[in-house]
């Protein structure tokens, strides 16, 4: 009997003594190994805006160049396909001068991300609203940016974040979560009169 009542307290004792090694560690989602050469499908655009999957397109490709591990060749080549959705364009207006005209943005454009294995032509995994995230100063100010050369940095962003989901598996790179967007905005807004608010499209912001 008292041997029973001294088993929880052992149990116990070992597991504190091996608490710092325990840890939960769940399996890496990384690529099989029979896949070593990618395909990357055309990008869709669910956005109104034009042209922003060229863009992507292009820097998804320099990126994988740059990391070297999987090369991209041609769909009937490879053994894994990357697709890239364009989801979501969101400019907001986040800071005026005393005439309410707009100081200051921010631009999300978020991805989701899916990949096929054409050994079983079915989507082995895929991520969410994958976010590229910038703030920035009007360019009519110093130091200011255009909508344009936003876009260009979050495509670096975008780019080095899709290759290393892809290249490094689950957990490398998370995407955001989808109760945060609430809308698409267009791609330029003017200043907001005073009569006229902005309305916010992010019900979150950070």
């Amino acid at each position: 009997m008292n041997k029973l009542r001294l088993l929880p307290l052992a149990l116990i004792a070992l597991a504190a003594a091996c608490g710092s090694d325990v840890a939960y560690k769940p399996t890496a989602q990384i690529l099989p190994q029979h896949v070593q050469r990618l395909a990357l499908r055309p990008i869709a655009n669910k956005t109104q805006q034009f042209g922003l999957e060229d863009k992507l397109s292009l820097r998804v490709r320099d990126e994988f160049l740059r990391d070297g591990r999987y090369p991209l060749v041609p769909e009937p080549e490879s053994q894994g396909i990357v697709w890239i959705t364009i989801s979501r364009y969101i400019l907001t207006a986040v800071q005026y001068d005393s005439t309410q005209a707009a100081t200051a943005y921010k631009l999300r454009i978020l991805v989701d991300l899916q990949f096929v294995d054409k050994s079983t032509n079915q989507i082995l995994w895929e991520e969410k609203n994958l976010e590229g995230i910038l703030s920035f100063p009007a360019q009519t100010l110093r130091g200011g940016l255009t909508e344009e050369q936003a876009r260009e940095q979050i495509w670096e962003i975008l780019a080095r974040n899709i290759v290393k989901r892809v290249v490094d598996g689950f957990g490398s790179v998370t995407g955001t979560s989808e109760r945060r967007i609430t809308g698409e905005a267009p791609s330029t807004q003017p200043a907001a009169k005073p009569e006229e608010p902005l309305k916010p499209v992010i019900s979150n912001p950070y």
